[in-house]
């Protein structure tokens, strides 16, 4: 399966809906003088999904498992409104999860 196809089949898997991919668009975030995340955001039309119109993804190399790809999903819904606000809302979900 391709990158697209594997985003698209996370995002039914985790969402229950289809998905059409819209765009590419590079973030980068940083905090406090020093970059956290730099990379690339799937930006995705969603198909039949009840709240959402749109939803962000963007894949990465398993720790683990290199050949293995993991894959994060954010909905487009408030506050989470761009690729950008979808990256530091994904940060802060890692964080919270940590503690």
């Amino acid at each position: 399966m391709d990158y697209f196809g594997e985003l698209q089949a996370k995002i039914y898997l985790l969402h229950g809906c289809g998905a059409r991919h819209r765009q590419t668009v590079p973030v980068k975030e940083i905090f406090e003088g020093k970059t956290v995340w730099d990379g690339e955001v799937e930006v995705f039309d969603l198909i039949g999904h009840a709240t959402a119109k749109r939803c962000y993804a963007w894949g990465y190399a398993n720790e683990k498992q290199p050949d293995k790809l993991d894959v994060v999903t954010v909905l487009e819904i408030s506050p989470v409104v761009s690729p950008e606000t979808a990256v530091k809302a994904a940060i802060a979900s890692r964080v919270r999860s940590a503690r």
